[in-house]
């Protein structure tokens, strides 16, 4: 197999949740050119394909992801100062691309350095086993973080929290993400269970009212009264889809509804 044919993340759909699972396992998962790539296709099927609805983001092995393999991507951002996507692909950290429209649920354990972490910070559901380590290293190799921890992690955590970390390159606990809004839980055990309950009842809700519910809340992070004027709209078109239909007479008849996403 040649490296452009390396598995690197593998995928599993599980009804309407896809599990997209982290695959360089002897390299703790360190996003090489390959990783990047068909990290960057796997969001683009996520946003693409109407059956899937949410997606949780995983690794093999002991660890989710030492960050970015700069022995393999270095040269390039030398030259470039940015890392190109496929065609089809959508960037997963949300800087290059417009983000994914559907939620995604993340499971981490062990080391979430560099990348992993600004992965983390772009997704919507954050599970952290309680032994995991957290760290944004790349002052400490004469680069920046370019996948938009210098812009979410001070919103998430405050100035100076953010500061703490983004400048002097030190390791921080599953706790302490939780306290700077990295994560979401902490969890004892597997946190892949906990990401794949929580990704199946976002699924089981009306695929277009989540979708416009993350929308939302995505634009007000950018300007709170703007959105606050679109919001008639977005409801608006809600209630002209037919599962809003279904959902009001789950209500009415206090059984489950069944949404098509139409």
């Amino acid at each position: 197999m040649s490296e452009s044919e390396t598995i690197r993340v593998t995928l599993e759909t599980q009804g309407h949740v896809l599990f997209i699972g982290l695959n360089r396992v002897d390299k703790r998962n360190a996003a090489d050119k390959a990783m990047l790539d068909q990290l960057s296709l796997a969001y683009g099927e996520l946003d693409r394909n109407p059956e899937l609805r949410v997606a949780v983001v995983h690794a093999h092995g002991e660890h989710f992801s030492a960050g970015l393999d700069l022995s393999d991507i270095g040269p390039a951002l030398a030259q470039e100062g940015a890392i190109s996507l496929p065609e089809g692909g959508l960037d997963p950290w949300g800087v290059s691309s417009a983000p994914v429209r559907k939620p995604v649920v993340m499971a981490i354990q062990g080391i979430c350095f560099t990348l992993g972490v600004e992965l983390a910070l772009a997704s919507d559901v954050v599970i952290a086993r309680h032994n995991a380590s957290f760290a944004q290293l790349e002052v400490a190799r004469g680069i920046l973080p370019f996948g938009g921890a210098t812009t979410r992690m001070p919103r998430a955590a405050g100035w100076s929290n953010a500061m703490r970390w983004l400048l002097t390159a030190e390791t921080f606990d599953a706790s302490e993400a939780h306290r700077l809004g990295i994560v979401t839980e902490v969890v004892e055990a597997d946190p892949l269970e906990r990401a794949g309950e929580i990704a199946r009842m976002i699924a089981a809700q009306a695929p277009l009212a989540v979708q416009a519910t993350l929308a939302s809340a995505r634009a007000a992070q950018e300007s709170m009264a703007s959105e606050h004027s679109a919001l008639a709209g977005r409801l608006a078109a809600l209630m002209r889809t037919q599962d809003v239909q279904r959902g009001m007479q789950a209500f009415m008849t206090k059984s489950p509804a069944e949404f098509q996403g139409d």
